[in-house]
């Protein structure tokens, strides 16, 4: 079942899946940030959930166990073509979450942009792609969990 909400200016937001990328967004240095699998959790009863990554440290599969998502590591380079490529195929409405270059191309062709500044930085040009900026991986995931707040930060 989607998440729809009305946003004043914005119009009909509908969100059916939620594709993260992993290092930088979800993690630091391979490991899972503390809050996220627990978000996942409960984000697994209301959307479908992704998870696209170059797997820089190796560690998203074995993180990422036994959790809902789908996850997809991506190798051989053009990163963020086969990003973008993810969440156009995908049907219903896709909100993106990242933080990185590779992450820039899945911002522009997704319905809803987030981009997550936590330990690893944000690529600067993100900024201008995306709908809202968080501080960490788990206000982007209570976002979806609490959808009003994205009307509050969208409404124009």
């Amino acid at each position: 079942m989607p998440i729809e909400i009305e946003i004043p200016g914005f119009g009909l937001l509908t969100i059916s899946h939620v594709v993260s990328d992993y290092n930088g967004t979800l993690a630091r240095d391979g490991m899972l940030l503390p809050g996220v699998r627990e978000a996942m959790v409960e984000l697994a009863g209301i959307l479908s959930l992704h998870v696209i990554t170059a797997d820089t440290f190796g560690m998203a599969s074995r993180e990422l166990e036994g959790l809902p998502v789908h996850l997809t590591v991506l190798g051989g380079g053009r990163e963020r073509e086969a990003k973008a490529h993810l969440v156009s195929s995908l049907e219903g409405g896709v909100a993106v979450l990242g933080n990185g270059a590779n992450d820039l191309a899945m911002m522009e062709v997704a319905e809803l942009a987030i981009a997550v500044l936590e330990g690893e930085g944000l690529y600067p040009p993100l900024l201008d792609r995306s709908h809202v900026v968080v501080r960490s991986a788990s206000d982007a995931l209570g976002l979806f969990l609490n959808p009003t707040r994205l009307k509050a930060t969208l409404r124009f």
